[in-house]
This record gives structure tokens, C-alpha cells and sequence, in this order.
């Protein structure tokens, strides 16, 4: 009865917090991920966020590889742009378009959804990620399209 009478009341410390347990495991740090290119490291946000297993990318314009222009040619250059610098970064983190997830575009123009649908499925291939897609009454620099996703992207065990 004594033996049983002291688990239970190692229990109930354990329980309730006064235990030797009661230290919670340490979470790992977010990493902010910032982008090579100079012109992009002025503004004011990582392009990336690794937490855990999945990465958050911020969202991405269809500006021209390298530079914070947009492309010319409207929605569905602007589209394709996009989508590439969104495949870039994926790459340089160690991720592609297969890890990810859910999707969020914003555009500039609802009336412009079509033609952007048209330019998006043909960046996946094996599944389309969750969306949502809304209208903006204003995107940066003036663009007509900002994607910006989000992957599960775990690192290899070492």
C-alpha cells in the first residue's frame, strides 16, 4: 500500500507540473532565409522561412531573375516569372514545386484568374498544392500576380 501510495504521488508531481519532467523540450530555432541577390536583400523580409519540416516562402512577383523589375507581357508573363522565381528559391533551399503544399495568389485582377491558372498548372505536375486565390486592390511595383507558398522540405537526418 506505501509502494503504491509513493507512485502515486510521483505521478501526480509528474502530472502537475513539479516533477523533474516539467522542462519542455527544446524547439529547434526558424531559420530566415535570405536571397543572394543584392537588389532583393534591400527589402524588408526574408525570402524564405525554414520552421521545422516546412518552409514558408514569401511571396513572389514576376520580377527578372537577378533584379526587382517586373518582366513585360502582363498577367501571364508576370505568371510564369512568378512561378520560376518561387521553383528557384524552392531549389536553393533544397525543396522543388513536388514539396509543396498550399499556394496563395493574389492578383491584381480577378477579371485575370483565368489566364493565371492557365500559367500555374503547368508548374505541377504530380498534385496541385491547396490555394486560395483572392483580389488585391494593389500589389508591389505595381505587378499583376504575387504567389507565395509553402512546403514540406524536411532536412536529411544526419
Amino acid at each position: 500500500m506505501r509502494t503504491e501510495a509513493l507512485l502515486l504521488s510521483a505521478v501526480s508531481i509528474t502530472l502537475l507540473g513539479c516533477g523533474p519532467s516539467t522542462t519542455p523540450p527544446s524547439k529547434p530555432a526558424a531559420e530566415f532565409l535570405t536571397s543572394p541577390v543584392p537588389a532583393l536583400r534591400a527589402f524588408p523580409f526574408s525570402e524564405a522561412v525554414r520552421a521545422g519540416d516546412f518552409l514558408f516562402l514569401s511571396g513572389q512577383i514576376g520580377t527578372a531573375s537577378g533584379t526587382a523589375n517586373l518582366v513585360p507581357g502582363g498577367i501571364a508573363a508576370e505568371s510564369k516569372q512568378a512561378m520560376e522565381n518561387v521553383k528557384a528559391i524552392l531549389t536553393r533551399h533544397g525543396a522543388s514545386l513536388d514539396d509543396v503544399v498550399k499556394c496563395t495568389a493574389f492578383l491584381a485582377d480577378m477579371g485575370e484568374w483565368g489566364a493565371f491558372n492557365d500559367v500555374y498548372r503547368t508548374f505541377f505536375s504530380k498534385h496541385f498544392p491547396a490555394r486560395s486565390a483572392l483580389g488585391a486592390s494593389g500589389l508591389a511595383m505595381g505587378a499583376r500576380v504575387e504567389v507565395e507558398c509553402v512546403a514540406w522540405a524536411p532536412l536529411p537526418k544526419p
